[in-house]
């Protein structure tokens, strides 16, 4: 099976539709698959439900999916420094579920891994329970979160070969392996393709079996908040 493509947009062909849903990798703006996001705003795809931490800044990341009016609900953990993403949620233009990152993060895995649901104690008595079944165990209450299972995940790695076996690096690794775990199809944008078996296989991230269409390209790689000592 051919996996690399030459273009974001390429590699996302035939796969977008309007009212998808896209789980996206990323952490501030750090491993965010920029290169996609750009193809699906040139693509115009619209009413989307995207699951990410966070929606970038207003002019990077699905921030510029926001700016567009393409994103009609985020599942995330984070408004953060997108001014956008909290002007269209408090003006009800944007519907938010809110869900704490390590949920977020076990429903992505757990959608990858054919679990429908599981049971935490995180959110218990807060607005994240209201309308969640709860079940005691041990004396503990804990409220049932669902597993995402995404239309379409993006995500963006470091190295990859051509079978789609990736690498991410540092904090990209946080949400990039569950995204793109619980994507039907998965789309890794990559810093760099290595040839087939110059990686260790001890040290890959996710097995390409996740992976289906890889792209390499240029990557901007923004400093979400650049801290500096007095000269």
């Amino acid at each position: 099976m051919k996996k690399v493509y030459g273009t974001a947009a390429e590699a996302l062909d035939g796969l977008l539709h309007d009212g998808m849903l896209i789980a996206a990798g990323g952490f501030g703006l750090c491993g965010i698959p920029e290169l996609l996001l750009q193809a699906i705003k040139e693509a115009g795809t619209k009413n989307l439900t995207f699951a990410s931490n966070n929606a970038g800044v207003d002019d990077f990341g699905i921030g510029i999916l926001l700016q567009t009016k393409q994103v009609s609900k985020m599942i995330s953990s984070y408004v953060g420094e997108n001014a956008e993403f909290m002007r269209q949620y408090l003006s009800g233009e944007l519907e938010l579920e809110f869900n704490p990152q390590g949920t977020l993060a076990e429903r992505m895995r757990a959608g990858g891994a054919g679990i429908p649901g599981f049971y935490t104690k995180t959110g218990v008595g807060t607005v994240i329970a209201e309308g969640k079944e709860h079940k005691d165990f041990d004396g503990q209450t804990y409220i049932l979160e669902r597993g995402i299972v995404a239309d379409l995940s993006i995500v963006k790695a470091w190295k990859a070969d051509d079978t789609g076996n990736l690498i991410f690096r540092k904090t990209a690794r946080n949400f990039n392996p569950p995204a793109a775990m619980c994507g039907r199809v998965c789309v890794a944008e990559v810093e760099e393709i290595v040839p087939r078996g110059s990686l260790d296989p001890d040290g890959i991230h996710l097995p390409g079996i996740y992976v289906h269409r890889i792209v390499q390209g240029e990557h901007e790689k923004r400093i979400e908040q650049r801290t500096v000592r007095e000269a």
